[in-house]
């Protein structure tokens, strides 16, 4: 709860039709199993102390009595519980019977929700029996010696994190075209609750994943779904204890055809910081708002958190995605090669990675323009750290893509530049290293002009987070494609170009494996032996880690605490506490120091929601001081 994760359980009891003291006992046992189990909000079925299917009954004063006496029971029998509990029940009020959901902690009642839109067809024929919510606003009833609000229009928010607001509604109020959630999360529900009693037929299953996922992702909101499971069936229906935790629109948790107890976590800070950033629920209904208390305490995490966020895990969507980035790049760079009118392209080739997917993307926007790759100049700039294997490569792959090829061998022009100014050969200080940038980028713009053509940007997204370019450099082009795809991403890019290439000999596929297996690396420092001096990783961190902590800074807002811990949890069984502390203090310090350098980028397409254009994605000053993240960077051990 510390950091704004909240441990929400959905819980399906066995169901005794109509013996409402066997129920109250399944209920309170869920109730304790919840509890046990850290969870902090716990979801139950609809009509949970009755049972959904009791049909005419529920006529019957006996059963009514019995509800309520069932509540009682519970009630008294969680007096020591913390967890906020939605507890379904019939319930007779002014005269009409009601399908509510009773919320209830530590032996109280918080208040009483009644169901807005009932289904009355099919298998449904709850408007027999019930009325549905009032439209007014709630109004004071009495409920097992209680005074209570009663009403659809109602939140509980907790007083510890104010971001936990918990908002209900039931099982047909999902399905509804106006669902009571929308105007729940307007007015700031952030935790929805959903007691169900929904029957299975074949593919109602996948509907009501679909919805609770789409509901959860309109919504920016949690989402608990809990249905009615084994006890239920009955007659001509069959229940199957569908129980689902979605969070803006991924699906945390599932469990179907299970009498048990499904947890997860919500992360209410994260939700939070979503709505105040796209700002879509400022100016909800005002509702009736009833506090509760919660013992503030580190959740234990059990969701999963996907150690590279950037990069989807199963191979269909992993290629879906990379076919869907490089159409948006390279349509990007389609319309700037036709709005300049330039004759070429000009892509500075390294045999590294970025600049391959660089050249790639531009031979995929040329062909869109069904113009030859005889427009593409590739230009190899061979200096004092490049090694046989990147030139080579670089020369293989420009000649098997039919660019044309330029070689420029900058060392002469980078010792002449030295001379000049005085710097000594054998100091490799920034001086060495930066000359050779900026002279690659001086020849690649005046290549451009000498062929009517626009310089092709070659760094990516991981690097403009951490400052990995020469300003004026690689820093520089006039339309940067790689600007928003995160170095995870782009081995990936490659690989999945890799695998689609139908070159007859397979010599472009060889070329392209040899270059993803070659170190990350900017070849500014002499070479040893032949073989790479300079491995980038070696002296910024692993771009895995820094991607990660990318992710969660910029798209969602998470503080350095917070994300060490996720960290932690995502990359546990690969690098240990001292290694992830030590490359998010470098990542911080390397963020904040290098943002002058994003503040005047070239353009670029964006291809994902993370990005760093000064115009659009990401606006920060550049002389902002990072002294309270380092300080809570200090705290962490």
């Amino acid at each position: 709860m510390k950091d704004g994760l909240i441990a929400v359980a959905c819980g399906s009891p066995v169901v005794h039709l109509a013996d409402c003291a066997r129920n109250a006992e399944e209920t309170f046992a869920m109730m304790r199993r919840a509890e046990q189990s850290g969870a902090k909000i716990l979801i139950l079925p609809e009509l949970g102390l009755t049972g959904y299917t009791c049909g005419d009954l529920f006529y019957q004063d006996a059963l009514l009595r019995g509800a309520e006496e069932a509540l009682a029971t519970v009630l008294e029998a969680t007096r020591n519980l913390e967890v906020v509990t939605a507890v379904g029940m019939p319930l007779r009020v002014r005269g009409r019977l009601y399908n509510c959901a009773a919320v209830i902690q530590k032996g109280h009642i918080l208040g009483v929700v009644p169901k807005t839109h009932l289904p009355n067809y099919s298998e449904f024929y709850e408007k027999r029996q019930f009325a549905p919510a009032p439209e007014g606003d709630p109004f004071p009833i009495d409920v097992c010696g209680e005074t209570v609000l009663f009403g659809a229009k109602q939140l509980f928010r907790c007083k510890e994190v104010p971001e936990l607001t918990l908002g209900l509604e039931i099982c047909e109020d999902l399905w509804a075209p106006v669902s009571p959630s929308a105007a729940l999360a307007a007015a700031g529900a952030t935790v929805i609750g959903n007691l169900s009693a929904s029957n299975d037929l074949i593919g109602k299953d996948a509907y009501r994943r679909q919805l609770t996922a789409m509901q959860s992702a309109k919504l920016l909101c949690g989402y608990l779904y809990t249905s009615a499971g084994e006890g239920e069936s009955t007659s001509d229906v069959v229940f199957g204890a569908h129980k689902m935790i979605a969070e803006n629109g991924s699906m945390l948790a599932e469990s179907r055809f299970k009498n048990d107890l499904l947890l997860s976590q919500i992360d209410v800070q994260k939700l939070a910081y979503e709505r105040r950033r796209t700002q879509l629920f400022s100016e909800g209904e005002d509702m009736a708002v009833t506090p509760f208390s919660l013992t503030v305490s580190r959740t234990k995490l059990t969701r999963y958190i996907a150690p590279q966020p950037f990069v989807p895990e199963g191979k269909d969507d992993r290629d879906q995605r990379c076919r869907e980035i490089l159409l948006i790049a390279s349509l990007g760079l389609k319309q700037r090669l036709e709005h300049t009118h330039a004759k070429t392209a000009v892509v500075g080739l390294s045999g590294g990675l970025d600049s391959t997917l660089a050249i790639l993307i531009t031979g995929l926007a040329l062909k869109m323009l069904d113009r030859p790759m005889t427009d593409i100049v590739a230009v190899t700039m061979p200096c004092f750290g490049t090694t046989d294997r990147t030139k080579n490569n670089a020369v293989i792959l420009a000649e098997r893509l039919g660019a044309t090829l330029k070689t420029v061998d900058i060392s002469a022009t980078v010792r002449s530049h030295f001379k000049d100014i005085g710097h000594d050969m054998a100091d490799h200080s920034v001086t060495f290293e930066n000359g050779q940038a900026r002279e690659r980028t001086q020849v690649l713009m005046d290549v451009a002009n000498q062929t009517g053509g626009i310089v092709i940007g070659t760094g990516d997204l991981s690097e403009l987070a951490l400052g990995w370019c020469t300003y004026n450099g690689d820093h520089m082009s006039n339309y940067a494609v790689n600007c928003s795809i995160p170095k995870t991403l782009v081995r990936h890019l490659v690989a999945y170009l890799a695998r689609d290439n139908q070159d007859k000999d397979g010599q472009l596929t060889g070329v392209l494996e040899d270059i993803l297996d070659t170190p990350v690396s900017p070849e500014l420092l002499p070479a040893v032996q032949g073989d790479i001096a300079q491995k980038t990783e070696d002296l910024v961190g692993p771009y895995e880690l820094h991607d990660f902590f990318l992710y969660y800074l910029l798209r969602w807002g998470f503080g350095p605490a917070k994300i060490y811990r996720l960290a932690l949890y995502a990359w546990e069984t690969k690098y240990d506490r001292s290694v992830i502390l030590k490359w998010l203090k470098v990542f911080y310090r390397r963020f904040f120091s290098q943002q002058f350098k994003r503040n005047c980028l070239p353009d670029g397409p964006k291809v994902g929601s993370v990005a760093v254009s000064p115009r659009g994605d990401w606006r920060m000053p550049s002389d902002a001081s990072a002294a309270l993240w380092q300080a809570e960077l200090e705290t962490l051990e």
